[in-house]
């Protein structure tokens, strides 16, 4: 997406700054940012081979996790590879629909995600509270419908935001102050009145995701919490909550970053900018980085597969044996 570092006068281009008040450092904001992205690429492409190749593991719950990992891969690909630009090479000219094509896909990304926690919330419920109906229930197909149903809903939702500002006048002063085509960065340089994307961000921020967030802590956690207490032994549920412990790591990684992104390009005028967008860049890249981190210690099953190739990656002469 990144394009030759053009005048910010074209018309066809917008120029995207990266973090401002940090020109100086943008060489050593790099490192991280690079690392997280490819520890988190790393981690995201195992978790797939692993599952992909091991037929035991494909079931609802991993199904779930690839879904997961493949979202998360998309959006951060979307931003960082353009961001390294920026603060490598100082490739700042991005054109116009090179920026509203990555405005679809990392704002897309975001809803996707979004209703991949919800069904994976679903699928804690179902194997908490009716764990004699899950297999019946959650079934391999019924993932896949539900994968499809969060990706049409991600684009139709998504979709008007960049045809909306493809029809603003945009102004002599095409200079983004970030590193990647946020919608409303992007919308603030536009000359006409933008009450209806300001609206319509507000309408997808929290009807959407502030719906699926209701929907996991009212309709899946609370029902659970209520099974749970039931159970007299403390052991089960000790196991039981276990099992939900990865799902609310990943929750609350998501949730609050995206909502504190989302409000302080609109209230959050006293918060430095830098800081603003060295934030936002790192909630695409830390869930990307951790999650399957998190997963791959939490889930035991996982966590064998993924060590017996990764022992066969460092050991390449050692093969199977079955332990007595």
């Amino acid at each position: 997406m990144a394009a030759f570092n053009l005048t910010p006068s074209d018309p066809s281009t917008f120029t995207l700054t990266g973090i401002p008040g940090l020109e100086a450092a943008h060489i050593w904001i790099s490192i991280p940012f690079s690392m997280f992205y490819i520890i988190g690429l790393l981690g995201n492409f195992t978790l797939l081979f692993v599952v992909g190749k091991e037929q035991t593991l494909h079931k609802p719950m991993y199904l779930l996790l690839c879904l997961l990992a493949v979202t998360e891969i998309g959006t951060s690909t979307s931003i960082v590879p353009n961001a390294l630009c920026i603060l490598w090479f100082n490739l700042k000219g991005i054109t116009v629909g090179g920026c509203l094509t990555q405005m679809f896909f990392l704002h897309a990304g975001t809803v996707m995600h979004s209703a991949v926690l919800v069904t994976m919330a679903f699928d804690r419920y179902v194997a908490i509270c009716k764990p004699l109906r899950y297999t019946t229930i959650l079934t391999n197909a019924r993932i896949a419908k539900l994968g499809l149903v969060g990706l049409i809903r991600a684009v139709l939702c998504i979709l008007p935001l960049p045809l909306l500002l493809s029809r603003q006048p945009f102004c002599a002063n095409r200079i983004i102050p970030h590193t990647y085509c946020d919608h409303m960065a992007v919308a603030k340089l536009s000359c006409g009145d933008i009450t209806v994307n300001r609206m319509y961000v507000l309408v997808i921020a929290f009807v959407v995701n502030g719906s699926d967030l209701t929907l996991i802590a009212d309709l899946s956690y609370s029902l659970i919490i209520r099974a749970v207490l039931r159970i007299s032994s403390k052991k089960a549920h000790q196991k039981a909550l276990n099992t939900c412990t990865a799902h609310i790591c990943v929750m609350l990684m998501s949730y609050p970053s995206f909502f504190f992104s989302t409000l302080t390009h609109r209230f959050g005028q006293g918060i430095a900018p830098h800081i603003h967008i060295i934030l936002a860049n790192l909630y695409f890249l830390l869930p990307t980085m951790f999650n399957p981190i998190i997963y791959g210690v939490k889930n035991k099953e996982l966590r064998e597969k993924m060590g017996k190739y990764t022992c066969r990656m460092y050991s390449p002469g050692v093969t199977d044996f079955n332990p007595v």
